[in-house]
């Protein structure tokens, strides 16, 4: 188990190298797998392969060795970029984009299979020797090619590829790829002129990467995308319908969007569609200085898995998997409003406010407090870390989320911090502690009810 006190203890990460897009969430035999990108020599982006960890009951996870792995001379000679798994025919087969040594931002969509599909644990990939799509439509000006996304709809099999033009915007390209091997342009599903997208993201995103579906109650599908203007920035989410044209393509028709997560340090979520529930995981890059990442000798972790879906209005509808609640300990360290509590290195805690409140986790030797402000007469939550500066270019301020503001739970996981508020919103950032700052839970004010519970690790019997 890892010293460190910022290293996340129960999400997925490895526990050495880099780790950034998640890929490809599948259930297979009963098993949950989730693949992510992977540099396994060095805290940095580089060398990308697929590391790979799989679970039972989404709360304990076991690693496996990596997926896949840069081939030399072929298409993902220089990395093994994000991407999707699907089952086609009973074999899961990966879809994700390849890049080679001439890499300038365009991709290649490549496929591997599973040698032993029986196989729950899927630990063995074989890459097909050519890639499904080598290069982009030639006359859409194409400049960011990468990113596929299999779905169904319609009664057939799709895909997505995140996309950015010359004339700097942002699309989503639509395939038809009912076999696999064989794929067809259909035409630009969206793109960043789209006056609900303007909205919601404004203009300033070049490209739209890791773009992800999934449908819900009443025929409304969720398009999840991820803003990038030359970096990673931020995420965010379109609801509408997918309309069947004349010729057999499809149009989103755009209904309403926001912003995905509301912390700074979430991008590129991926989503696994089930029979009742659509689940989403994504990536937290850390936010301090690159030779503090180079003494840990990491970087990255995948968030907690959330429950995603639309309330009735349309807003977006967002909580925590019930089957985290498999780590809570037999019995919880906090079920009111006591004066001070420590805090535990991870931890699962629940405010509930009727007035205004304010909830102290972290204290620092100057006295200042990281804290989070629930105020249900205005109806915002606000994180304050300001004493806990970030090293990227979005800063520390504080971070107000409009919501009903009566509920926030907390997923704390070392440096992790995840924010769930009244189920309409997340924040996520990341909180890198120093030697002499004290982890305190303080409520005070119009508070109802605290619950706090300390998460535990599966013992052998």
């Amino acid at each position: 188990m890892s010293l460190d006190p910022n290293a996340p203890r129960f999400r997925v990460r490895p526990t050495a190298g880099w780790t950034n897009d998640p890929n490809g969430p599948f259930r297979w035999r009963d098993r949950y797998h989730v693949f992510y990108q992977h540099n396994p020599d060095a805290p940095v982006h580089a060398n990308i392969h697929w590391g790979h960890a799989s679970s039972h009951d989404l709360a304990h996870w076991e690693h496996h060795p990596i997926a896949l792995a840069p081939t030399p001379g072929g298409p993902d000679e220089a990395g093994c970029w994000s991407g999707c798994v699907v089952d086609d025919d009973g074999v899961p087969t990966a879809v994700y984009t390849g890049v080679d040594r001439h890499h300038n931002g365009i991709g290649s969509i490549c496929l591997a299979r599973a040698v032993v599909p029986d196989d729950e644990t899927l630990t063995d990939w074989k890459p097909l020797p050519a890639p499904a799509v080598s290069t982009p439509p030639a006359d859409l000006g194409v400049v960011m090619f990468r990113d596929p996304f299999v779905f169904t709809a319609g009664g057939r099999r799709r895909a997505l590829v995140g996309a950015g033009h010359a004339d700097g915007t942002p699309s989503v390209l639509l395939y038809d790829c009912e076999d696999l091997t064989d794929w067809r342009f259909a035409g630009v599903l969206l793109d960043g002129n789209d006056p609900v997208a303007v909205d919601a993201f404004g203009d300033k995103a070049v490209g739209w990467e890791c773009p992800q579906m999934f449908s819900t109650a009443g025929d409304e599908w969720v398009l999840l995308l991820s803003l990038w203007d030359g970096d990673p920035r931020s995420t965010g989410y379109l609801t509408g319908r997918l309309t069947p044209c004349d010729d057999g393509e499809l149009h989103f028709d755009t209904r309403t969007g926001g912003r995905l997560d509301h912390g700074r340090d979430f991008y590129a979520p991926a989503v696994l569609q089930e029979a009742d529930r659509a689940l989403m995981w994504g990536w937290s890059w850390e936010a301090c200085e690159q030779d503090e990442i180079d003494r840990a000798g990491w970087a990255g972790v995948l968030t907690a898995p959330r429950v995603v879906g639309l309330h009735p209005d349309g807003t977006l509808r967002i909580a925590p998997a019930p089957e985290l609640e498999l780590l809570r300990a037999a019995a919880p360290f906090v079920s009111g409003p006591d004066r001070r509590v420590p805090l535990p290195p991870s931890y699962d805690l629940t405010v509930t406010a009727h007035g205004p409140t304010t909830v102290s986790l972290l204290r620092s030797a100057t006295g200042a407090e990281l804290t989070l402000r629930l105020d249900p007469d205005e109806g915002t939550v606000t994180l304050d870390r300001s004493a806990w500066p970030r090293t990227r270019p979005d800063g520390s301020a504080p971070v107000v989320v409009r919501s009903t503001g009566r509920q926030v739970r907390v997923l704390a996981d070392g440096s992790l911090l995840e924010v769930f508020v009244d189920d309409r919103a997340t924040l996520t950032e990341r909180v890198h502690r120093g030697a002499e700052d004290v982890a305190e839970l303080v409520v005070s004010g119009a508070v109802s009810a605290v619950t706090g519970w300390e998460p535990v690790p599966r013992t052998l019997d």
